[in-house]
């Protein structure tokens, strides 16, 4: 039987404290029926999060809620898109220690990718969905690590906000739409050991094992 080790949070969006499972995970079906039942069960409402899966029982992960005022869903999925195909040309690079993203799946509001780190070692995934909403976009994302691990640097948060994040917060956005972009992040939850440090997304560590 899987063990979990829950913990607490405050939802910055809602009503009520919800909890989340932090360290240890059984496989992602399973994974996924008891992350909604106790969202479920200790706050009412199942998660709106659509998680990649990982084949680790024990791995890291964070998710984000976030609002690009004034955007509709279309150009933050283009801006998402520009910054991964410029890649392979000067347009756009990870400021997060220059690790690689691939797109996976596109499906309508949902978009799939996997990244793997600077220093090519390890490989996680992540998903977006999307809801246009009458002041702009709302992002959920999810990212997870592929392997073992508990710390992780801000490693899977970084791999979100890196995607959307704007000129304000310090990124490089590709496309004109993307230079406006006002971004809002409404929730941050991260497994235990994992974190959710800003700053850590902005920075070339000279030596990780997890960036």
């Amino acid at each position: 039987m899987a063990q979990a080790i829950f913990g607490s949070r405050s939802s910055g969006s809602g009503p009520a404290p919800r909890f989340a499972v932090l360290l240890l995970r059984p496989p992602p079906v399973q994974a996924m029926a008891l992350r909604l039942a106790l969202a479920t069960l200790l706050s009412g409402s199942a998660s709106a999060y659509m998680c990649p899966g990982s084949p680790s029982s024990v791995y890291a992960w964070s998710e984000t809620t976030t609002t690009v005022s004034k955007a509709t869903c279309k150009a933050v999925k283009d801006e998402m898109l520009a910054r991964v195909n410029g890649q392979t040309s000067t347009a756009w690079h990870d400021p997060h220690n220059n690790g690689h993203y691939a797109l996976l799946s596109q499906d309508g509001g949902r978009l799939d990718f996997s990244r793997k780190t600077g220093n090519g070692q390890y490989t996680d995934k992540l998903t977006f969905t999307f809801e246009d909403e009458a002041d702009g976009c709302k992002v959920s994302g999810c990212s997870e690590s592929q392997v073992f691990s508990i710390a992780d640097f801000s490693t899977n948060y970084c791999n979100l906000r890196m995607l959307y994040c704007g000129a304000s917060d310090g990124c490089h956005p590709v496309t004109k739409d993307g230079q406006s972009f006002s971004v809002k992040e409404t929730e941050v939850t991260s497994s235990f050991g994992a974190s959710h440090d800003p700053s850590a997304c902005l920075k070339t560590a000279a030596t990780s094992f997890f960036a």
